[in-house]
């Protein structure tokens, strides 16, 4: 662990913070902070930085509400710059969205970008707006016991496909089990995010176990 000391501020005093969302690495946003917004940062455990524009103290979400808590803070190699990771209370954006990148410049067709969170939106979208033709706006309108035995049935598959020791087969069907467990969140009204704090919940546990067992 380093201290503020160890820290490179710019010549105007500030240091760049990337802003970062710890559940899905998502950046939020990037600011800037001064040695007393860090402190002040470490000591509420919420980001809090210097507004450039208006030559003040910023304390994320004192107004909006949407407050950033503070999971961990990392200066790069030469310590002149932070990531910050947090949990959001809500959207990062003064505009109102989840974060301040949201205008594509470049995407590159053979590194497709994918992620967890860009499919459970994609499910939930054929939900809330459903395709004709869709599997996926199928599922939901047949209702949840069908979306339960799909789930059960992909199961099946996966323990068929692990005990038979077939990698790529046992890949593919859990896939097929991953994306029919999303629909059953999206279902469920149940986020990415709320797997994702359980799962870091018993993390947490986890730790806090061997560190008593080790004392």
């Amino acid at each position: 662990m380093i201290n503020i000391d160890e820290l490179k501020f710019g010549a105007d005093g500030l240091i760049p913070a990337v802003v970062q969302d710890a559940a899905s690495g998502r950046v939020l946003t990037v600011a800037y902070m001064n040695r007393e917004s860090l402190e002040i940062t470490l000591e509420k455990k919420l980001t809090c930085f210097w507004s450039r524009s208006r030559k003040e103290l910023w304390l994320k979400g004192e107004t909006s509400g949407n407050y950033q808590h503070v999971v961990s803070i990392t200066a790069d190699c030469d310590r002149d710059a932070l990531l910050v990771r947090v949990q959001p209370d809500g959207p990062a954006c003064h505009l109102g969205s989840f974060s301040c990148f949201n205008y594509p410049l470049f995407d590159n067709p053979e590194l497709p970008d994918f992620s967890p969170y860009d499919l459970y939106e994609l499910i939930k979208g054929r939900k809330d707006d459903p395709t004709e033709g869709s599997y996926t706006s199928y599922l939901f309108d047949k209702g949840l016991d069908k979306i339960l035995k799909k789930v059960g049935e992909e199961s099946t598959e996966v323990i068929i496909a692990g005990k038979a020791e077939d990698k790529r087969e046992t890949v593919y069907e859990i896939a097929d089990l991953y994306y029919h467990v999303l629909v059953l969140m999206v279902e469920a009204g149940i986020s990415v995010d709320d797997i994702q704090k359980e799962l870091a919940s018993r993390h947490v546990i986890d730790r806090k176990v061997k560190q008593e067992k080790m004392t």
